[in-house]
Parts: structure tokens; sequence; C-alpha cells
């Protein structure tokens, strides 16, 4: 029964009007639509990254802490 009231005014309104319904119609359902799950990167695991490791076998990266404070006094 609602919804025949809806149509019976929709159809009472002049065409511009008609679309301007339309149009906010439109907006509510992208705007409300339920959010699609992104296409996101597969996510892989930190320890397979190629990076780790990269400097397991340096000598003068074995103290990260006093390499850096190093580098930092000698810039």
């Amino acid at each position: 029964m609602k919804e025949q009231k809806i149509w019976r005014d929709f159809d009472a309104l002049p065409p511009e009007l008609q679309q301007q319904v339309a149009d906010f119609i439109s907006f509510l359902r992208t705007r409300y639509a339920p959010s699609q799950p992104s296409k996101a990167a597969k996510r892989t695991r930190l320890a397979k990254e190629p990076f780790i490791g990269m400097w397991r076998n340096r000598d003068d990266m074995r103290d990260s802490t006093a390499w850096v404070r190093n580098t930092r006094e000698r810039e």
C-alpha cells in the first residue's frame, strides 16, 4: 500500500521533478550501497619478503644500533 502511494505521488509530479527524484534515488543507492570488498593485493608473510635477512652475513651490522649511531656521527 505504501509503494502504491509513492508511485501515485511520483506520477503526479511534472517530468523534470520526476527526473530529480530519480537522480536522488540513484545518489542514495550509490552512497548507501553495501561496500564491495576491495581487491587488495594478496598478503604474504613478512618472513617470506626478499628483504628479510639481506644483511644477515654482514659483520658491520651485527649491532644495528651501533651501526646507525656510527653512521650518524660520520655524516
